[in-house]
């Protein structure tokens, strides 16, 4: 069953000023969300992620399509309960402490006193921040303020749970607690969908992605599918003595030759070119160090779909010849 079917939605913001073009946000979304599983909803700023988080949650009135949530339309109140979000820039009333920032928060969801004590006691040692019971959000840093926002968006014991960009503005150790907590969130059989901008947060936790740009779906599956579709893997072969985009049987099955100082990194499109740049090198007197079979990443994919130009890893790129 999905938690979230996305159909044909569309934003248009049409603008105030006279001769102002009306500016699309949504232009023909369509995906789904499975229960139990984190998706990935992946974008660039300005890309309409959080205008689609804002639509499903009744935020946002959408132009045109429509969407279900746990099986009821948008604008359904029943579904609402069952629901845990938090916004990309929440605002908290600073001088609360943790306790009775969760308490407010879960009077509104109704939670009997009795249970509040014990669950905000849970909570608060889930998202690790048991020692800050007591102090002001004042007090609190970005990191500690994004979890403090997810133990709210829990208050209740959602079954789905929407976040946007959670990650974003964390330090290393902060994005790793936040992604930790998502997935002991699958564990206990919850729907995680969030945006980020941030790929390698998407590799390391989702079950299944969307990528999204200027309001469009371009890519959507399992990260595995998407980048590796059953085509032959790139080959990374190192060598040195040589300088290999000089050498004319490299160059000419080479799909990039980069090289520092003695050593040349050489990417073959496939496997099949391995043997004969192998000859290659042996003729030429190089010295192999590696050869090494490359899987294809949603870096590689982000790019292709967005446009973007992918940085480098610190070689100066040369095709059929060499840079010191």
């Amino acid at each position: 069953m999905n938690a979230i079917v996305i159909d044909r939605l569309t934003k248009v913001y049409r603008s105030s000023w006279f001769g102002r073009a009306p500016m699309p946000a949504l232009d023909g979304l369509s995906l789904s969300v499975q229960q139990g599983e984190i998706y990935g909803f992946l974008g660039p700023n300005g890309s309409g992620k959080t205008t689609t988080l804002k639509i499903l949650m009744g935020l946002m009135q959408a132009t045109s399509g429509g969407a279900e949530i746990l099986g009821k339309p948008l604008g359904d109140v029943q579904v609402l309960h069952r629901i845990g979000f938090l916004p990309e820039s929440p605002y908290f009333y600073e001088y609360l402490t943790a306790e009775e920032f969760l308490t407010f928060y879960g009077h509104l969801a109704g939670l009997e006193r009795a249970v509040l004590g014990w669950k905000i006691t849970q909570l608060l040692d889930l998202v690790g921040l048991a020692e800050a019971r007591t102090r002001q959000l004042r007090k609190f840093s970005k990191g500690m303020l994004q979890r403090i926002g997810l133990a709210q968006a829990l208050i209740h014991d959602p079954d789905l749970i929407v976040l946007d960009e959670p990650m974003s503005g964390l330090d290393p150790v902060g994005r790793k607690q936040v992604r930790d907590l998502i997935l002991s969130l699958r564990d206990q059989g919850k729907t995680v969908f969030f945006s980020t901008h941030i790929i390698p947060d998407v590799e390391m936790i989702c079950d299944r992605v969307a990528i999204v740009v200027k309001g469009k779906l371009l890519a959507e599956g399992r990260v595995d599918e998407l980048v590796n579709p059953g085509h032959a893997q790139s080959v990374e072969v190192v060598c040195e003595g040589i300088k290999a985009g000089e050498v004319a049987a490299i160059a000419a099955v080479a799909t990039r030759v980069l090289q520092r100082g003695e050593h040349s990194l050489v990417v073959l499109p496939g496997p099949e070119q391995v043997e004969p740049v192998l000859s290659a090198i042996r003729t030429q007197g190089g010295k192999l160090v590696s050869v090494a079979p490359q899987k294809g990443s949603l870096e590689e994919l982000f790019m292709k779909q967005t446009g973007a130009t992918p940085t480098g890893a610190g070689w100066p790129a040369t095709v059929g010849g060499s840079s010191e």
